[in-house]
């Protein structure tokens, strides 16, 4: 085993672990969420589930959809899958909602911030996309059509179904979409492996797009 892959597996473990934690921070702040939490949130709302367990499944459901898109998941995306529900839930049980708008601001941008760094992380251990992603950039391989396409459908998708479920839509959920992009594209050039050697044959990923997305 070498000091790359050692490298790769903790980068992987850390990015997914402070992933789920920023969602965590951004629910206690109650201004928002990205369309996905917001679906996890109405759904564990709705049924009862908590939402790192609600994390998990919907996770699985999607994996479950890149079966006919002939979509190859990595052990990366298998991780993602198990480990950003517990680690939000870590989150969720340390961090208290705070009552102030100035605080809840700022534990909002803390958690957008943290996330985009994690993204960068995660993504850049190249050990395989998470599964919302592969799905988007799955139907854009599958049926030609553009990435931007695919996100905004399933994303628009995702998000009214949430809301409808009672997950929290707020001007977070705006910034979110608005910022989590530029930002990620920042972060992912800095944790990108690659830039420390060429990778095996096997575990070369397709080319990151401008997005971010793997």
């Amino acid at each position: 085993m070498t000091w790359i892959t050692v490298r790769r597996a903790v980068q992987l473990l850390v990015g997914l672990f402070c992933y789920g934690f920023a969602i965590g921070m951004m629910i206690q702040a109650h201004l928002g969420v990205s369309p996905w939490d917001v679906l996890g949130q109405g759904a564990a709302r709705f049924s009862g589930i908590p939402f790192g367990v609600m994390t998990v499944l919907i996770g699985s459901l999607v994996l479950l959809l890149w079966i006919p898109l002939r979509q190859k998941p990595g052990i990366g995306t298998v991780l993602n899958v198990l480990l950003i529900g517990p680690s939000a839930e870590v989150c969720l049980a340390l961090v208290a909602a705070p009552e102030q708008l100035w605080a809840k601001v700022l534990l909002f941008t803390g958690g957008l911030v943290l996330l985009a760094a994690a993204t960068g992380v995660y993504l850049g251990a190249r050990l395989g996309p998470g599964p919302r992603d592969g799905l988007m950039t799955g139907m854009h391989h599958r049926f030609g059509w553009p990435v931007w396409a695919a996100r905004t459908g399933i994303e628009v998708t995702v998000l009214s179904a949430g809301w409808a479920l009672g997950g929290t839509v707020g001007l977070g959920t705006v910034a979110f979409a608005l910022l989590v992009g530029p930002l990620v594209s920042r972060t992912m050039p800095f944790f990108d492996i690659r830039a420390l050697g060429p990778l095996p044959e096997a575990s070369r990923p397709r080319p990151v797009g401008q997005d971010g997305i793997a």
